[in-house]
């Protein structure tokens, strides 16, 4: 008698069994100091408390002249429209000024400190040399405090300018940097090995023999690791045999946090790899109610010590293989990183395709925004095409039983959003 079919699992509640079986067996990324400028990409495990005012004086917006506006009220001359002051002094950036005098002006540059005595600053762009040589004239109204930077408008002594679980990008190593942090405390990034499983397989160089095909999955999820922030390893392709696959997965588990693999996980198959996790920590097989994508294992490897690598199988079909990772691994590696649990974000956006079939499953499908702003789609939509997510800039997001028509409203996800969700800020009308 045939088996009944596994149940399909709502992703919502994949997600939840993920983060639940994560939180019972927690992997507590480990920290280290790095330098500032090699800290791009990972993410800062303390906050970071500025000791230091920026900036740390009052300074010029602007090239231009320094002033105290009340000089100016009583120095309009007859002979020539606007009043005009005596240049006392000349600060550049670095440099300290005197005290200005009552009358005078001082030439400044863009950074300089302020002198003392002055509430303005005049762009060199609404001056002109006056009639007497050694002054200036002013050609536009003046406001007090206009083009002044004042110390610590920007940050304030105290004030805690990246959070914990930031991942840094260019604008906040500067940040760092102009609060005088010279190094980071960052999280590890978490060690993920990458193995692929099949006979057919062939890399990418060597000669094509006939039922062989490229090792395409190797290549995209060596990638997709990568650009979420782990160090990727790969381990190749295992043999079709359960004492070698046993072997690899075992090593695995002893050097890395997260071991992934695609293939072999499609109902009833009698591969070597569920056997091989089974003997070597323990799975739980997955059908996941979402398209492409459907099967789906996790599980563990237990090491010599009795710790736990977390084990992760994803489909083989290349397209499958990819969103599975995003929807699934992805999170997975954040978690690790230090950076919290966090799943991708959706925006609405107009569909610019018909879609008159309705799936039971939850679609993800191909699509790249036109310049209108509008989703179009990749017309082949099959799990095994993969251009279809190399041409797409992110995904439509379809409910169970649903179809659209051009013009209907649909929820889009950013390639962007989906590696990095923490990276995209999240506009009126984005949700989880």
């Amino acid at each position: 008698m045939a088996a009944a079919p596994q149940a399909l699992i709502p992703l919502d509640e994949a997600w939840s069994r993920l983060r639940q079986a994560l939180t019972e067996h927690p992997h507590a990324p480990a920290t280290e100091q790095r330098a500032t400028e090699d800290t791009l990409g990972r993410v800062l495990a303390q906050d970071v408390v500025s000791t230091v005012a920026v900036p740390p004086h009052d300074n010029s917006a602007m090239d231009g002249y320094a002033l105290r506006v009340a000089d100016l009220a009583d120095l309009a001359s007859a002979a020539e429209p606007g009043p005009s002051l005596p240049v006392s002094q000349r600060i550049a950036a670095g440099q300290t000024g005197a005290i200005l005098q009552p009358g005078s002006c001082a030439r400044i540059f863009t950074g300089a400190p302020v002198p003392a005595g002055a509430d303005a600053v005049v762009m060199q762009e609404h001056t002109e040399p006056a009639a007497t040589e050694g002054q200036v004239r002013f050609t536009q109204p003046v406001h007090a405090q206009q083009n002044i930077r004042r110390a610590g408008e920007d940050i304030a002594i105290g004030q805690t300018v990246l959070r914990a679980g930031t991942r840094l990008s260019p604008a906040a190593l500067g940040v760092a940097a102009s609060v005088g942090r010279a190094t980071l405390p960052v999280f590890a990034p978490p060690r993920v090995a990458v193995l692929t499983t099949g006979d057919e397989l062939v890399l990418p160089g060597q000669p094509l023999p006939p039922g062989a095909i490229y090792n395409s999955n190797r290549h995209t999820l060596l990638g997709l690791a990568q650009a979420a922030g782990a160090t990727a390893r790969d381990l190749g392709t295992v043999p079709d045999q359960l004492a070698a696959t046993r072997a690899a997965l075992r090593a695995a588990a002893e050097q890395h946090d997260l071991v992934i693999s695609s293939g072999g996980v499609s109902v009833g198959e009698e591969d070597h790899l569920r056997q091989a996790v089974q003997a070597e920590g323990g799975l739980d097989f997955w059908a996941l109610a979402i398209k492409p994508g459907k099967p789906f294992v996790f599980g563990w490897l237990t090491r010599a010590d009795g710790s736990r690598a977390i084990y992760m199988g994803l489909p083989g079909n290349p397209v499958a293989s990819w969103l599975t990772f995003l929807m699934l691994v992805r999170p997975v590696i954040g978690l690790l990183a230090g950076q919290g649990w966090q799943l991708p974000r959706s925006l609405p956006v107009p569909a610019a395709f018909a879609w008159p079939k309705p799936d039971k499953r939850r679609e993800f499908l191909r699509v790249r925004l036109n310049e209108a702003g509008h989703a179009e789609l990749f017309p082949n939509q099959s799990s095994g095409v993969l251009t279809s997510a190399s041409w797409a800039d992110g995904v439509v997001d379809l409910p169970p039983q649903t179809t659209v028509q051009p013009g209907d409203v649909v929820r889009w996800t950013s390639a962007a959003e989906l590696l990095h969700p923490a990276a995209a800020a999240c506009q009126p009308g984005c949700q989880p």
